[in-house]
């Protein structure tokens, strides 16, 4: 049986979408007939996450396999209240200190090879164990969600790649950049875009059960967006979404409207609705619950007629990102509107299983959304697809694959 340790310099649990994809790894490659073994940063969390032991349970995940914490330096707890410029450089102090400490911990951890696979989307606790321990570098899998920008970063990055057994990717077009770019031979590349578990949405129940539920009117046009509203530092197009539903607000529809935003920080969320009142959207037509626990996600996707993720163009986004939500949303049975960049154009196809609209664009996403409220076979047809073509992308699938990966190339 295949040890593989997967290391993740994470707060866990976190309200970040990297730890809930982390932890459906784990228990996809244990499913896959790995041993499994996850090893965290043991750092303190936010107040409403701080007493949460059993992170199986609070992820819905099986514990199939273990978790060991790693000990680091954690100052995090000392920026709260802190503002301002100060704040932003005390915040990049205690990130490196953080990191740095994680990542000594775990070369002077991982002395003595356990395991036949170390993998890791982490490039810096890699790069340090390619340089300390270069007994271990035919063991090292590296799994990357961005492409560097600065000189140095692509410095490192072309020297870690050049070093590690494989190199598993979320896009085709990040394949194309670390073989042209960096160097690594295609044939050490795998294209592995992130999944769902299905089985989260095999008892949901019908639409107007889950509206029951959370409260929405079972007879209303419901347009949702769930999960974090920005990602390192950039904003997830809710603005664009915001205004769009505003505009449906004025057409002569019998049909009550209702935008659900389901996620946080609190903060945003005060932002999206003081937004959604300027532009006259009435108070009771905004839903913003905040952050939900993992498990209320499927259900409040079923809720909605529509599914939105009307990401903004950037690199990150356009290139780079392989969001969990939108093969969530495939899942949900209902239908997807999102933006028409080139990573979403990899799994999503215009008027096959998604609407798709230049990124904000607001006039166009208005126009797609009153498609699918005034065409409901339309809207049927495009997330019955949807559903049929996300069952290639199940975690299973995806651990299987990367573990076939690690047989070919692990030394």
């Amino acid at each position: 049986m295949t040890q593989l340790w997967y290391l993740a310099n994470i707060r866990l649990p976190t309200e970040k979408a990297h730890g809930y994809q982390i932890m459906q790894m784990c228990e996809a490659f244990s499913e896959a007939g790995a041993q499994v073994k996850l090893l965290h940063a043991d750092r303190h969390n936010r107040p409403e996450l701080e007493g949460i032991e059993d992170v199986w349970a609070h992820y819905g995940v099986t514990r199939n396999f273990e978790r060991e914490k790693i000990p680091c330096v954690d100052w995090y707890p000392w920026l709260r209240g802190m503002r301002g410029g100060v704040a932003r450089v005390a915040e990049r102090f205690v990130s490196w200190l953080q990191l740095s400490s994680y990542t000594l911990a775990l070369v002077a951890r991982l002395r003595a090879a356990e395991a036949d696979v170390l993998y890791s989307r982490d490039s810096v606790p890699l790069v340090a164990l390619c340089a300390l321990r270069p007994g271990l570098r035919k063991r090292l899998l590296y799994e990357a969600h961005e492409f560097p920008a600065t000189r140095v970063g692509l410095w490192l990055r072309r020297w870690l790649v050049r070093r590690v057994a494989g190199v598993a990717v979320v896009t085709g077009h990040m394949a194309t950049l670390y073989a042209e770019k960096l160097g690594v031979p295609a044939e050490r590349l795998l294209v592995v875009p992130d999944g769902v578990r299905l089985e989260r949405f095999a008892d949901v129940g019908g639409r107007g059960a889950c509206r029951a539920a959370l409260g929405l009117p079972a007879e209303a046009f419901v347009v949702g967006y769930v999960g974090q509203l920005h990602t390192k530092g950039m904003g997830k197009g809710l603005d664009t979404l915001t205004e769009a539903v505003a505009r449906l607000a004025g057409d002569r529809d019998p049909r009550p409207l209702r935008l659900c935003v389901v996620g946080g920080p609190d903060d945003m969320v005060g932002t999206i609705r003081a937004e959604g009142a300027a532009l006259g959207l009435p108070d009771e037509a905004l839903v913003t619950p905040g952050q939900v626990h993992p498990g209320e996600v499927p259900r409040w996707m079923r809720a909605f007629d529509v599914c939105v993720m009307h990401l903004p163009w950037t690199t990150h986004f356009a290139y780079y990102a392989s969001p969990l939500k939108l093969f969530e949303y495939m899942a949900s049975g209902s239908a997807i509107a999102a933006s028409d960049l080139p990573s979403f154009a990899e799994i999503l196809t215009d008027g096959e299983n998604a609407l798709l609209t230049p990124p904000g664009d607001v006039a166009a996403l208005a126009g797609a959304l009153r498609r699918l409220r005034d065409d409901p076979a339309l809207e049927a047809r495009l997330a019955a697809q949807a559903r049929r073509d996300v069952e290639q992308y199940s975690w299973r699938a995806r651990a299987e694959a990367l573990l076939a990966f690690a047989g070919e190339h692990i030394g």
